[in-house]
């Protein structure tokens, strides 16, 4: 999955959280100062040749919509994430947040329950 830049990152949370809309409407959820129509029109064009969205014609307008669910992007990005900085080793990052105290043993704990929960599950 492509890399998403900042904005186009809020417009994507946009697109989860209100589902399929036309430019104009996803300008209004901006604050003040609104973006330039083209802009954000340039950007969600931008997004759909990525993969991220696609549209509905109505007339001489579009309707866009998400392809691509906010869970579907997340895992890719933590993928993408634990790929660069942690050669592949999700064990490499719960370390790290062990050595950064950043998670608890009793967090641990129950990441084990669940893993081992899964395990009997699948068998």
């Amino acid at each position: 999955m492509k890399h998403l830049t900042n904005r186009e990152e809020e417009i994507m949370e946009f697109f989860w959280q209100e589902g399929p809309m036309f430019v104009k409407d996803l300008i209004e959820l901006f604050p003040k100062p609104k973006p330039h129509y083209n802009t954000i029109s340039t950007m969600v064009r931008g997004l759909e040749d990525k993969g991220f969205l696609n549209h509905e014609q109505f007339g001489n307008t579009y309707r866009y919509f998400a392809i691509i669910t906010r869970e579907e992007f997340s895992n890719s990005s933590i993928k993408n994430l634990v790929s660069k900085y942690f050669n592949a080793s999700y064990s490499s990052v719960v370390s790290m947040f062990v050595e950064e105290q950043k998670i608890s043993t009793e967090e641990i704990q129950e990441l084990i329950r669940q893993a081992e929960s899964r395990k009997k599950t699948k068998k």
